[in-house]
């Protein structure tokens, strides 16, 4: 599929017609615009026909799959892999943050409107920010190629009550009960937590009042946050023990099932309707789970983020493409080193290799034994680390730079074309 611009940069119909691309760009009567998709733009005026396409979103927080498509075919499919390293990077920052602070001894009182949450209203958290705009960012992306005339968003949302009860085997929350959660009548989370192992330790058993009780996180905060699911009591003695490697938690004490994808939905999936209705000139619905897997059924699709994309597109008859667009979020820029300073006026040694080696940088499209890799890692010699999206190593992550050819430059988003493993059948006529 060969996607077409008009000579003013309007999206116009996509192509098939191969031989008819060829022959505009060797007489020069169109351009190359992008090669992935492959995008083109023609140099002279044309009639600018059109037919009505509509776009379906299956949002999520890891992947993300979007579907173009007319009444009959399909014109456009992609998973997208978004961002998520912020809560890592966010991390690093507070560390770097506060010991900074601690080698400052001027206390500074805290002003009265130095706090995010007061100064901008509807402020969210970086790590929901950060997949709300890379929602919009791709559908900017693909309208920007197809001319779109609807959009239809999936946004899930989730009972986490609900689903914990179900995983624990108590019984489902019914009206009052959704306001007497785990944590009722309890000040804070760790009286809840003491509460719940009765005072004891988890590792010896010690139940003694002499004894102090420490709450301890079984994942990194970073990692599982303060749920009461990642934290147990222990004594002081374990508790030292076991951040010094000389004792393990006893078999079974693991945390509870993750629910942050779950929230991230929760939070996100409002103010994702809301922004994309002010953003994009473009009519944007939302819709439901129940109604995208009534329709995917009916069709005989088996489940995945682009099939679910297709059947909220409205269109879930329509003939699927043979490939689909794999692409995936990256950090372009990594501006982080560079703020931490050994002294004023300093910027510390960093022990990586140059912006630029041999002329490729990190994350470049590169070309090697006619197949298309990125560059995940590279050292000075020359010698570089190219893998798939998936992160399928070349070589064992060594490759010389004189076999290499570079196809495209270093970006935000990494694309590749993916075959699918095998067809879904297609049905003409409705079941």
């Amino acid at each position: 599929m060969v996607y077409v611009l008009d000579i003013n940069g309007q999206p116009l119909m996509p192509t098939t017609r191969h031989g008819k691309v060829r022959r505009l760009l060797n007489s020069h009567l169109a351009k190359v615009v992008k090669r992935c998709p492959f995008t083109i733009q023609l140099l002279y005026q044309s009639t600018k026909e059109i037919q009505p396409v509509s776009l379906g979103v299956d949002a999520g927080s890891k992947h993300i799959g979007m579907a173009a498509t007319t009444e009959k075919k399909v014109v456009y499919q992609e998973e997208l892999s978004p961002r998520n390293d912020v809560v890592k990077l966010l991390s690093a920052r507070r560390t770097l943050r506060r010991t900074r602070r601690n080698r400052k001894t001027r206390y500074r009182k805290p002003r009265f409107n130095n706090r995010v949450h007061s100064k901008h209203k509807g402020w969210l958290a970086p790590s929901v920010e950060v997949k709300i705009q890379e929602h919009i960012t791709a559908i900017k992306r693909i309208c920007q190629i197809l001319p779109i005339s609807d959009i239809h968003v999936e946004t899930a949302e989730f009972d986490l009550q609900r689903l914990k009860a179900m995983e624990e085997g108590r019984p489902l929350p019914v009206g009052t009960d959704y306001q007497l959660g785990e944590q009722y009548d309890f000040y804070n989370t760790r009286q809840y937590v003491l509460h719940r192992d009765e005072y004891t330790c988890q590792c010896c058993g010690t139940h003694d009042n002499n004894v102090k009780l420490h709450v301890h996180h079984i994942e990194s905060r970073q990692t599982g946050g303060d749920a009461p699911n990642n934290l147990i009591i222990l004594c002081e003695h374990c508790h030292k023990a076991l951040h010094e490697g000389k004792l393990e938690l006893p078999k079974g004490k693991k945390r509870g099932k993750s629910y942050r994808d779950a929230t991230f939905m929760g939070v996100m999936r409002k103010t994702l309707l809301e922004r994309l209705k002010k953003e994009i000139d473009v009519p944007v619905e939302g819709t439901y789970g129940y109604i995208t897997k009534y329709w995917r059924e009916r069709a005989g699709l088996e489940k995945s983020h682009i099939n679910d994309a297709i059947c909220i597109s409205k269109h879930p008859y329509a003939r699927p493409l043979e490939t689909y667009y794999l692409t995936k979020a990256v950090r372009h820029h990594n501006r982080q080193i560079h703020k931490t300073k050994f002294s004023k006026g300093g910027i510390r040694k960093r022990n990586q290799a140059p912006y630029l080696v041999k002329g490729f940088r990190l994350f470049d499209k590169v070309l090697y034994q006619g197949k298309s890799y990125f560059i995940f890692g590279r050292r000075i010699t020359g010698y570089f680390d190219i893998r798939t999206l998936d992160g399928t190593k070349v070589n064992k992550g060594s490759t010389s730079y004189k076999k290499l050819r570079i196809q495209d430059t270093a970006e935000a988003y990494l694309t590749e074309v993916r075959a699918i493993p095998h067809m879904n059948e297609f049905t003409c006529v409705l079941a």
